[in-house]
């Protein structure tokens, strides 16, 4: 046998072993970029984590996410104020339900008039966080929809410009062309960055729908962070995203709770439906409160209890 023949036998020998070796080093480093991504999440999460002492009294059995079943989350976009506790502009409720793969999203006027649940008053129903915090919230909202209120997320909508910058900006289609605080938005496709996105949901007195068009553009930059945050393509920012939540969201969830859900509801996000609350717009002693029917109100109720599978 030649030189050139044994030459070229070590070489073919040689490839599998150098392949072999590639591949061990793909593998180290993916597990590594795994386990930085797992440890800058879990450390988001304890920064987020804030549990509050409250029970539901609208369950017979306490939830149990691992046997899949509905549950709510009451999202507060909250304005953060220097010595204040601030007001809830914004109050969403989302209620999951896996069977149907659906979530249904429901915006609450910030002006609407209900009990204030262990304040002994009939306010606004943003006034529940001034007065109580997120506790009198969910008990008001949960009172005022007659639905359990699972879970909180609270979100300081100052803040919330960072979480926007973290997932690389949104597009949102707009349906109306206006100008605020010296910002013009187009009608149509529109790219924003945080700063744009804050001012774009912020938008209430040149829109003819009033309260409910601002509550359209909140729902549209919610659900786009979530589609952005959700993509591979943000990936690489994972480190940002992750400060971006830790920074500026408080949560009841636990860090397994999220994994759970995760992993076990993960196909309801694909069908979001959006639910509005119709009521009428009046001044009781000089102040504009939005008031809702009984008609209305019994009809929202039924329709969140057949998503949570509330008999």
């Amino acid at each position: 046998m030649s030189s050139e023949m044994k030459r070229s036998r070590k070489k073919k020998k040689k490839w599998p072993k150098v392949a072999g070796l590639i591949f061990l080093l793909l593998i180290i480093a993916g597990c590594a970029y795994g386990f930085s991504v797992y440890h800058s999440l879990t450390r988001a999460v304890e920064t987020m984590h804030r549990p509050i002492d409250r029970e539901t009294g609208k369950r017979t059995k306490e939830l149990t996410l691992s046997q899949d079943e509905p549950f709510s989350v009451l999202i507060l976009g909250v304005d953060e104020r220097e010595g204040d506790r601030g007001r809830s502009d914004t109050m969403i409720v989302l209620a999951v339900n896996p069977e149907t793969e659906s979530v249904r999203m429901l915006s609450i006027p910030r002006d609407t008039r209900t009990e204030i649940v262990g304040h002994g008053t009939t306010d606004k129903i943003n006034h529940a966080y001034a007065f109580g915090g997120i506790e009198m919230s969910m008990d008001t909202v949960e009172h005022f929809l007659d639905i359990p209120v699972d879970y909180y997320m609270q979100i300081n909508m100052e803040g919330f410009k960072d979480i926007v910058d973290a997932v690389g900006g949104i597009t949102v289609n707009n349906d109306l062309d206006f100008t605020y605080e010296g910002v013009h938005f187009n009608k149509g496709n529109i790219t924003l960055d945080g700063e744009k996105a804050l001012k774009y949901s912020r938008m209430r007195y040149e829109d003819p729908r009033g309260d409910y068009g601002r509550q359209l553009r909140q729902r549209q930059i919610i659900q786009e962070v979530i589609n952005e945050g959700a993509s591979v393509s943000t990936l690489a920012n994972y480190g940002d995203i992750f400060s971006a939540l830790g920074k500026n969201v408080k949560t009841n969830l636990a860090f397994n709770e999220m994994i759970e859900i995760q992993q076990n509801y993960r196909a309801a996000a694909k069908k979001v439906d959006q639910l509005t609350i119709e009521e009428k717009g009046t001044k009781i002693n000089g102040v504009y409160y939005g008031i809702v029917s009984d008609e209305e109100k019994l009809k929202i109720q039924n329709e969140m209890k057949v998503q949570l599978g509330i008999k």
